[in-house]
């Protein structure tokens, strides 16, 4: 699979997290998936494009109900792996570069998606320049996982400061639809300032068992607990989650209730009826 230069540079700082993604990252309700489809009215003429694709699953999830898939991400590492998850899939294209390299060159949009991509940017701008490439009755779609506020889910307090002791969490501390701690401003603010102000949410939940294995390759997929970032002491946060999982679950395996949302976002007067 060819991947098409966009012009822009990677801080790097997701390369050592690439291999850990697929592994590791709940997956977005297929459910989700399909009702964003139908809420812009997605037909196998339109395309897509995956903005801060990482390994492309949300490409890979879209492609099937679109003409095309431009999936779109500043880091080599990412679009390696994304081509090879996506192999096989033709209507796929990947593209290097981020934000800043949005222009009329990469084409038109029912969709553009962006899967916890979304508080890396300049977010304002990121809009403004994402309003000359969402042709009209278009979306911006965001989307995130995380854990659902259920008492299956009482373990995921004690993985977070895990990740939190052990690496920091930078950059992972944002919530669904962009909450996060003092000072942040949500998603929604920048979506109703911009010409994509008719702002609705979904959210899909599934009840599903993880590992100790599976726990690892997440904090590892994470900006604040990569590999890279944590050297030596990343042996000793693998140790403390295996711990964790034992302590937890002596048969090896955690419930876990995942909620898939995503924030759809139409400019007024273009919602599909």
């Amino acid at each position: 699979m060819a991947i098409f230069p966009g012009g822009g540079e990677s801080s790097g700082r997701f390369r050592s997290a690439a291999a850990h993604y697929l592994a590791g990252r709940p997956e977005y309700a297929g459910l989700l998936i399909r009702r964003v489809a139908s809420l812009v009215g997605l037909r196998r003429d339109h395309a897509v494009l995956d903005l801060g694709c990482g390994p492309g699953v949300l490409a890979r999830a879209f492609a099937p109900l679109a003409g095309e898939v431009a999936a779109m991400d500043p880091e080599p590492e990412m679009l390696r792996v994304a081509a090879e998850f996506c192999a096989g899939i033709g209507n796929i294209r990947l593209v290097a570069g981020g934000s800043g390299d949005l222009a009329p060159s990469l084409g038109r949009f029912r969709l553009v998606a962006m899967g916890r991509s979304f508080h890396w940017m300049d977010r304002a701008a990121t809009l403004r320049r994402l309003d000359a490439l969402v042709e009209p009755g278009g979306a911006v779609a965001l989307f995130h996982t995380g854990h659902a506020a259920v008492p299956v889910n009482a373990w995921a307090d004690q993985f977070r400061e895990l990740r939190r002791r052990h690496g920091g969490d930078a950059g992972d501390r944002v919530g669904p639809n962009g909450a996060s701690g003092v000072g942040w401003v949500r998603h929604e603010a920048f979506l109703l300032a911009s010409a994509f102000r008719c702002v609705e949410a979904h959210s899909v939940f599934a009840q599903g068992e993880v590992d100790a294995g599976r726990l690892v390759d997440r904090a590892f997929s994470m900006s604040g607990t990569t590999p890279a970032r944590l050297g030596d002491r990343a042996a000793d946060l693998e140790r403390d989650i295996a711990v964790l999982v034992r302590d937890m679950a002596p048969d090896g395996r955690l419930t876990e209730v995942i909620e898939s949302s995503a924030l759809v976002a139409r400019r007024p007067g273009e919602a599909v009826e």
